[in-house]
């Protein structure tokens, strides 16, 4: 009897969601063939073409796909997609490749799909996210649905943005301005208009500080700035970096045709009776301007000083200078570190009815009622060292100097400090002590210092703990030695926590929280810099004095549960 040979059809150009199907035999190949060619034509996937052609159920194809490819199943009817994570990944991507993001663990992406051998969509999102995809399969015509809703609200937001419920305040252009000819065209391309808009909103709605719009030979990026780390959220067509970059110079009152040199300029846009100022920074690049927002939210001013982390002694170290009559109070840290926001703290509990106060920055980054704000303007000679000769002339109370960078502002505002007016200032020092050496270095007299200056408040930000997925964790004694704790601190009275990572935040951290040095001048720290003590001296005479150097006011963080050693660690790099 002659055993019958059964050949299988040659399936070397079936792939992915195809070659499963027939290998567990729910399609032949030749419809498997036909249904890829159909979908090839169409340009549409082989899953929504094969449920197009009826070979499968929506339910047949996701229960034959989970088993064949040891895939976790999910039914989307029990699922509240109101709940679902936000702003992960973008609703375009979402839209192209046809999936959900489902949730987040740590660095893992869950992302729901008909599709799990679409290893673009995983390259995407992973390159978009920085995390890891992992598939959970879902039935396709739920899927579709959900999907489809999410790109129409979208839709829908933005055409409610450009139909007037989102306004930039733009001034006229200058009509003897050089222009290119094209730019009517670049600035009022609708997809460009709607592109900015949409990412000036999600970067409001995500908090980032700042956003980075990059242009590289065969890329284009966005990254946001959230809790002071950057993050990739898209990348739009490379063909759209001229006209992005000539919307925002023109309503940022910049010179459309000057792409040779840096720009500054500034933005405000309005949500019914909501302004948010934006300050605009270009720079030329090989392959084009990179252009970075910065988002400055007033309301940041106004959140009160223990909204900033200050433990309870420094708080009431800081009060007690501000409501000193005279003398200087001093903002050290490196850029980002909340300088201008705790000065704006400060200054927003002065402001009174009775009380004249005035401010010289670069720029303006916060505008509050009731202070008279001036910004530098080098061009016009308008320096700092000018703006506060033409102070001592206004009859001030209180003076705000943006920065303190040469020996001239430095002087002008420590006679200020010695003739009756509260100065507040920054300088970018690593600590409070390297501040006094960082003056003297600059030609300050040690007698001027000592008599003028009345505390310095060193600050860093550090990530806040999201406290729905924050988890205990177990660190070794040693390191807990190392990091700064005394061995009576580790007395297993407390315990510190992990970041994790939940829909609800970024990487297991939320928001960020300072950590402070605040140091007074007292007698003990006049008599060191008098006798020209070093940075070294004045800290070990300020530590018997009971102020904490950066890290031990980190570990306090810590011990509280607010954030993880690791970050402490991170960014007191002590």
């Amino acid at each position: 009897m002659a055993t019958e040979i059964v050949t299988e059809p040659p399936q070397s150009t079936l792939s992915g969601v195809a070659r499963v199907l027939v290998h567990a035999g729910k399609l032949n190949a030749r419809t498997a063939e036909e249904v890829a060619r159909s979908a090839r034509d169409q340009r549409r996937s082989f899953v929504s073409a094969v449920i197009s052609a009826q070979a499968l159920t929506s339910a047949e194809l996701a229960h034959t796909l989970s088993s064949a490819l040891a895939v976790p199943l999910l039914d989307l009817d029990a699922v509240d997609v109101q709940r679902l994570p936000q702003n992960l990944v973008d609703t375009r991507t979402l839209s192209q490749f046809q999936v959900l993001v489902l949730g987040k663990r740590g660095n893992r992406l869950f992302i729901g799909g008909a599709d799990p051998t679409d290893q673009e969509a995983v390259d995407r999102i992973k390159f978009a996210t920085q995390l890891t995809p992992e598939w959970v399969i879902v039935e396709y015509d739920k899927l579709i649905k959900i999907v489809d809703a999410k790109s129409a609200t979208a839709s829908e937001t933005l055409e409610s943005i450009v139909a007037g419920d989102f306004d930039f305040d733009v001034e006229e252009q200058d009509p003897n301005a050089k222009a290119d000819e094209d730019v009517s065209t670049e600035v009022e391309d609708a997809p460009v208009v709607r592109f900015l808009q949409k990412m000036l909103i999600d970067a409001i709605n995500m908090r980032a500080s700042d956003l980075h719009f990059e242009p590289y030979e065969a890329t284009y990026r966005v990254r946001f700035r959230i809790d002071g780390e950057l993050r990739e959220i898209t990348q739009p067509p490379v063909a759209i970096k001229d006209k992005l970059a000539s919307r925002i110079k023109v309503i940022s009152r910049l010179d459309i045709a000057e792409k040779r040199v840096p720009q500054d300029g500034r933005m405000k846009l309005k949500f019914g009776n909501r302004a948010i100022d934006f300050r605009i920074s270009t720079l030329p690049t090989l392959f084009g301007e990179k252009i970075v927002i910065r988002i400055l939210d007033p309301s940041s001013a106004r959140l009160g000083v223990d909204a900033l982390g200050y433990e309870k002694d420094e708080k009431d170290r800081l009060m007690q200078a501000i409501r000193r009559p005279y003398g200087m109070i001093l903002v050290t840290g490196p850029t980002g570190s909340g300088k201008t926001v705790s000065l704006y703290t400060c200054l927003n509990i002065l402001n009174q009815p009775g009380v004249n106060i005035s401010t010289v920055e670069d720029p303006a980054e916060i505008n509050l009622p009731g202070i008279n704000q001036v910004n530098v303007n080098d061009k016009a000679g308008m320096n700092f060292a000018t703006a506060l000769k033409a102070f001592l002339r206004q009859d001030p109370d209180i003076i705000m100097v943006g920065e303190i960078r040469d020996l001239e502002t430095a002087d002008i505002a420590i006679k200020a400090a010695q003739t009756g007016h509260l100065v507040l200032s920054t300088l970018h020092t690593n600590d409070a002590p390297t501040t006094l050496t960082r003056l003297s270095n600059m030609g300050v007299p040690a007698f001027n210092i000592a008599s003028s200056v009345i505390l310095i408040t060193a600050q860093r930000l550090a990530r806040r703990l999201c406290e729905s997925c924050k988890a205990p964790a177990d660190y070794p004694r040693e390191a807990l030695l190392r990091a700064g704790y005394r061995p009576e601190e580790i007395d297993g009275s407390w315990k510190p926590y992990k970041a994790v990572g939940c829909s609800a935040c970024n990487n297991g951290y939320r928001g960020r929280v300072g950590l402070y040095q605040v140091m007074p001048i007292t007698e003990s720290v006049q008599r060191c810099i008098l006798s020209e003590g070093t940075a070294l001296d004045i800290a070990q005479q300020a530590l018997r004095e009971g102020v904490r150097d950066l890290r031990q006011s980190g570990l306090i963080k810590v011990r509280a549960g607010v954030t993880t050693l690791e970050e402490v660690i991170s960014v007191t790099n002590q």
